[in-house]
């Protein structure tokens, strides 16, 4: 049918424009030569487009792809013609030319056509949610064309809202911008919405805060989209869009992913992760195996943990294939003989013990993980010439003044110490608190509230920097692509969010009011984190606009050794604290102290 209509374009083109180029005059036409030119362009047309498979497919009718295509064979056929017949002058020179416009455009509109006529079919029943979208980007057209072609008919767009004020008249499939975001509540009510989908995945916290108060005051619920860190896949469909949730209101920070740059080192590489198990490790895990590394070895201690992230990567999870790796990197003679019989490319080390209250208790595990267990990493990598090493750090490693804080800065020393000889590039990475990671905030918070509170707070004004899984993972991804060795890179999460701010948003998204309890800063804790020490330099930023780069003073093995890893608590906390450097004590009165004239 396709065939047959181009051929008619054609046919009819060429009829058309003699008639127009010699007059209404039917007799001083050449018919036959005409007809002839008409059938063997037509003919070189077909046959130019049969092995580009332009018939049978190889495009959507009315796509893009299909318009370039159709544009370009049907051009070159007439374009030959016209040639030939400049030479041999079967017809006026003007006719070929004008005829393979003509033809352009019939064949252009017929498919059109057809397609709009095809997609008046893909509506949504009655029973469907009547959706007011708001954004009128590429990521709403996506969202339509997937709710308009939902066989279970779950939403039906009914209009669109967007700031931009060159989309006033746009519509997308017959759905048309109504407004701007300021009039939502107006529209939801004018409109009768049933539901308001947020299609904005670049939208900032601020943005969808507002919206969903104001979606809120209009009596409808919510719906958004991920934000971009968050989609593992560039389409979106209707199946992406979630409730709010509290990472949504607090922070949507996006870092521009310089995809080439990533693939060029994990594609078709040799990947470990320690601490696969983990909440960032797990994540970085399923976002390294969309870049098609050779191998990725997930590392971890704990083999439940093992099962989740290979079932969440696989979709199955039996345990016995070569990708997850049961060891712990205390063990050093185990360590040594995975990275020799494995020989990683690169290395992300997650795992680290991160709970500040019980590490205070006991200070020698740190030590036995967090540094020791590091050095033997780090040790291991550099043996099999490791091309990169990320070290997964904290906030808490700026200005230390914990447990947690002094081993995780001690390990970030000891990755710098190690980039000075290492043939690859050792760094360092370090971001605040993730949202959703296990032992959280959140998780801490939904439990108090689901018993009915109270909700513990350790002080009105404490804040906190908090970020995404996601972002987290990416920024780590990033870091290895474009750190230099024995730095230490921090993403701008912007401003720090107080505590009982988040208490008070998930309370308000439960619906549930509790009463918040205030129980005072515990040993180690600050009241305001820091993201860089008083002695570093702050935003050198010469390869992104997101990632701050901080040089580390090196800290040598011998220096690490001498770390003891039972005995006293106290000796213990004093020995990471001499190695550690610079103490800050950040209680309510927010002094800065120096001890022994570090």
């Amino acid at each position: 049918m396709a065939i047959a209509f181009d051929v008619g374009a054609w046919l009819f083109a060429y009829a058309f424009f003699a008639w127009l180029r010699l007059g209404n005059d039917a007799s001083q036409v050449p018919w036959s030569e005409l007809l002839a030119v008409a059938a063997a362009t037509a003919g070189l047309y077909v046959a130019v487009a049969a092995p580009l498979r332009l018939h049978q497919g190889r495009a959507r009718t009315a796509s893009l792809e299909e318009a370039v295509l159709l544009g370009s064979l049907m051009g070159g056929a007439g374009l030959a013609v016209f040639v030939a017949n400049l030479y041999i002058q079967w017809i006026p020179r003007s006719l070929p030319a004008g005829a393979t416009f003509g033809a352009l455009v019939i064949a252009a509109w017929g498919r059109a056509t057809w397609r709009m006529l095809q997609e008046r079919d893909e509506r949504a029943g009655d029973d469907a949610a009547r959706a007011l979208v708001v954004g009128a980007g590429e990521a709403a057209r996506e969202l339509i064309n997937s709710m308009l072609r939902d066989p279970q008919r779950h939403y039906r767009p009914i209009a669109l809202l967007d700031d931009d004020p060159r989309k006033r008249h746009l519509r997308i499939r017959h759905v048309p911008v109504v407004g701007t975001t300021r009039d939502l509540a107006k529209q939801v009510a004018r409109l009768d919405a049933e539901v308001v989908v947020i299609a904005i995945p670049s939208a900032s916290a601020e943005v969808i805060n507002r919206l969903r108060l104001e979606a809120l005051r209009a009596d409808v619920p919510v719906k958004v989209l991920p934000s971009s860190t968050q989609l593992l896949h560039d389409t979106v469909g209707i199946r992406d869009l979630r409730d709010i949730n509290i990472t949504d209101v607090l922070g949507r920070n996006q870092l521009d992913t310089d995809v080439a740059a990533i693939a060029s080192y994990l594609a078709g590489r040799k990947v470990l992760v320690t601490g696969a198990g983990g909440s960032i490790g797990s994540e970085l895990c399923r976002q390294i195996h969309r870049y098609g590394p050779a191998e990725l070895m997930m590392l971890d201690r704990d083999e439940s943990a093992l099962h989740a992230v290979q079932l969440s990567i696989h979709g199955r999870a039996l345990l016995d294939s070569d990708d997850v790796i049961l060891c712990d990197i205390r063990d050093e003679t185990a360590v040594r003989r995975v990275f020799a019989t494995r020989r990683p490319d690169v290395v992300f080390h997650a795992a680290a013990l991160k709970h500040l209250p019980m590490l205070e208790q006991y200070p020698a595990e740190a030590v036995k993980t967090n540094v020791i267990g590091t050095r033997i990493v780090l040790e291991a990598a550099d043996l099999v010439g490791v091309d990169r090493f990320v070290n997964i750090s904290t906030d808490k490693a700026a200005n230390p003044c914990s447990v947690l804080g002094w081993s995780k800065r001690v390990a970030e020393r000891m990755t710098a110490d190690r980039a000075r000889d290492a043939d690859g590039v050792y760094l360092s990475v370090r971001f605040g608190n993730v949202l959703g990671s296990r032992g959280s905030v959140l998780a801490s918070f939904a439990r108090q509230i689901a018993e009915g509170g109270p909700l513990t707070v350790t002080h009105p004004d404490v804040t906190r920097f908090f970020m995404t899984i996601e972002e987290a993972c990416q920024l780590v991804i990033q870091a290895a692509a474009i750190g230099a060795p024995g730095e230490a890179l921090v993403l701008d999460m912007g401003e720090p969010v107080k505590i009982v701010d988040v208490a008070r948003q998930l309370m308000e998204q439960a619906g549930t009011p509790v009463r918040i309890e205030f129980t005072g800063l515990r040993e180690g804790e600050k009241m305001h984190e820091d993201l860089f020490a008083d002695d570093e330099p702050r935003d050198i930023r010469p390869r992104h606009p997101l990632v701050s780069h901080v040089p580390v003073p090196p800290l040598t093995d011998d220096e690490v050794l001498g770390l003891p890893t039972q005995g006293a608590a106290d000796d213990v906390r004093a020995a990471l604290e001499s190695l550690a450097g610079q103490v800050r004590v950040d209680h309510p009165s927010d002094q800065f102290v120096e001890l022994d004239g570090r």
